[in-house]
């Protein structure tokens, strides 16, 4: 594996195919603060974003400076200095079942300026990405996606789902009585320097969760330049436990109430919480703050508690969708790198357009959950056995993807009978994947 991934050279392959078609693929040099501003330009360009101020390019650099920065350069333009599509990527730590977490490839920043497309930059792009991570010796890729439709083609496949909720302050009373414990408002810098330190101590508890770096903290707290109406907004609580230990956090923001007072919007931002008093705690505030009648939060978890510990579950509306996508790479080593519920053997015949992941693979897992996989020749005789593209291995992988339903949708068929339930109660993990950060 290389150990400075953001030097890894991009792909040969991917290099000639977009020079025969006269664009430049190549590493953007981070420390020429010129060139990476001219990329995150156009970084923000490809989002439909603002032209972003010295401030926010300044606090980028700052922040993004590590990874693996790569550009897409059209020499024939006015202004060839300045990437025509880009992407940044980084080794980074993916929460697996069993408590542990393992060096995924995370790939970011995919855009394309809309004066180029449909010219196979963005295939260029993401298969050099995954030729550079096998290369690296990383077992899978991952992104969280902004367009659904174009992934699939890669061999990912959505591993983690989230919610939005939209709830009824006015209806979301209660099951219980308050818990111990107490809350107390805190400034951006109690939550910046707190907050990573409380998450690290969970993150491993919760499939698909990966280490959140500085500069996302610091969007989160409403510190980083950007979206300063935003900012000011931006109120955080912090809860204690009754020894006086920090257990949890929930920035948010409250807005609207102009035509009416009683009307007001509270929007969380992010809700951390390391036990079961501090979440319910923390919403218990966020949902009993006066002249508020809705609070909305973003990328919740599919089996969000709250729920459970309303009075009328109809009080919130959550709309469930794809949020962190994956992609194995090495089918022995990411199938070993994660615990299971229930001993095994199961054979998967894997189908995979790009071959990294091409063939037939033998997974045993013992007592423990603890497993072992290689590849075979054929379907070893006893095992549950099962045909499928990578794409759905890759959903299937953190445990939060239905067997079923990929067999009910056709795009797992079972070879030997009974495989979907054998393979349901192994692979199923008994906390829901979750990914609380966009990356």
């Amino acid at each position: 594996m290389t150990n400075n991934f953001s030097l890894h050279p991009v792909d040969e392959t991917s290099a000639n195919v977009l020079n025969d078609r006269g664009l430049r693929y190549g590493l953007v040099d981070t420390s020429d603060r010129e060139s990476f501003a001219e990329w995150i330009q156009a970084d923000s360009r490809g989002f439909h974003g603002a032209i972003m101020s010295q401030e926010q390019v300044d606090s980028t650099i700052a922040g993004v400076a590590y990874r693996r920065t790569v550009g897409v350069w059209d020499e024939t333009l006015v202004e060839p200095q300045i990437p025509v599509a880009t992407t940044s990527s980084w080794t980074e730590q993916l929460t697996v079942p069993g408590g542990r977490s393992i060096d995924a490839w995370a790939i970011s920043s995919v855009t394309v300026s809309p004066t180029h497309r449909r010219r196979g930059i963005a295939r260029a792009l993401l298969e050099g990405e995954l030729k550079s991570a096998a290369a690296m010796g990383l077992p899978l890729a991952m992104l969280t996606v902004s367009e659904s439709t174009i992934y699939g083609r890669f061999g990912f496949g959505p591993a983690v789902f989230a919610s939005a909720l939209t709830i009824d302050a006015k209806r979301a009373t209660f099951t219980s009585n308050q818990r111990p414990g107490r809350l107390q408002p805190v400034s951006p810098s109690d939550f910046r320097d707190k907050a990573p330190e409380l998450f690290e101590r969970i993150r491993t508890s919760t499939p698909g969760q990966i280490e959140i770096w500085p500069l996302r903290w610091e969007q989160i707290a409403g510190v980083a330049p950007g979206d300063e109406e935003h900012n000011k907004n931006t109120r955080i609580v912090r809860f204690d436990d009754e020894a006086g230990a920090p257990r949890g956090f929930v920035v948010y923001r409250v807005t609207g109430g102009s035509a009416d007072f009683t009307k007001h919007k509270l929007t969380v931002d992010y809700l951390l919480a390391e036990s079961s008093d501090a979440y319910e705690a923390l919403w218990r505030f966020v949902l009993e703050v006066d002249l508020v009648h809705e609070v909305n939060s973003d990328l919740r978890s599919i089996d969000e508690p709250l729920l459970w510990h309303l009075t009328d579950r109809r009080a919130v509306t959550a709309t469930p969708t794809d949020h962190l996508w994956l992609r194995i790479l090495d089918v022995p080593a990411a199938l070993q790198a994660r615990r299971y519920e229930a001993p095994a053997r199961i054979c998967f015949d894997i189908s995979d357009s790009l071959g990294f992941a091409h063939g037939t693979f033998l997974l045993e897992v013992d007592e423990a959950g603890a497993a072992h996989a290689t590849p075979v020749d054929e379907v070893p005789s006893g095992a549950a056995a099962v045909a499928l593209t990578i794409n759905e291995l890759s959903s299937l992988y953190l445990g939060g993807v239905a067997v079923d339903s990929l067999v009910a949708s056709g795009r797992v068929r079972e070879l030997t009978p009974g495989a979907a339930l054998v393979l349901e109660r192994t692979f199923h993990s008994p906390v829901a994947p979750w990914l609380s950060v966009w990356f």
